[in-house]
């Protein structure tokens, strides 16, 4: 196994899991919600009076974070992803991630970031369930494919 220096990039790795957490820490010690975004778009579906507009300010947020980084980040810094998949493939994976996080009682921001630090043995399996399906799915795409 080798790493891929010119990717490796810890530093920033590391400040993006701070930013998570600290953001997850802040937002249920403010809402007394946990930050798992399946519940967040889960709410959407079947929403509540008052309580749209945070969720809907939430997601705006989500998707703006990488606009506005692209726009402030210095040249060279901003580097298109590559999807070595048609938009077929990705939209059927994009379903079946939403299945799975409704089967799972959530995502793995819920359960990896919130559940884990609250010490939740529910999200400890589910986070381990995660990882094993996503270690067995890389093997299998990259070894016997």
């Amino acid at each position: 196994m080798t790493i891929d220096w010119l990717h490796f990039t810890p530093w920033a790795s590391l400040a993006g899991g701070v930013l998570l957490g600290v953001a997850s820490a802040l937002f249920i010690l403010l809402n007394g919600r946990v930050l798992g975004i399946s519940g967040i778009v889960g709410g959407l579906l079947r929403p509540r009076a008052g309580d749209t507009t945070w969720r809907l300010a939430f997601l705006a947020g989500l998707m703006a974070a990488p606009l506005v980084y692209g726009l402030l980040a210095p040249a060279g810094f901003v580097q298109a992803p590559r999807i070595d998949a048609g938009y077929g493939l990705v939209a059927i994976a994009g379903l079946l991630v939403g299945v799975g996080t409704r089967y799972g009682a959530g995502c793995t921001s819920g359960h990896g970031v919130c559940g884990l630090s609250r010490l939740s043995p529910r999200s400890l399996v589910a986070t381990l369930s995660f990882m094993a399906a996503g270690f067995a799915i890389v093997f299998v795409a990259r070894h016997l494919f």
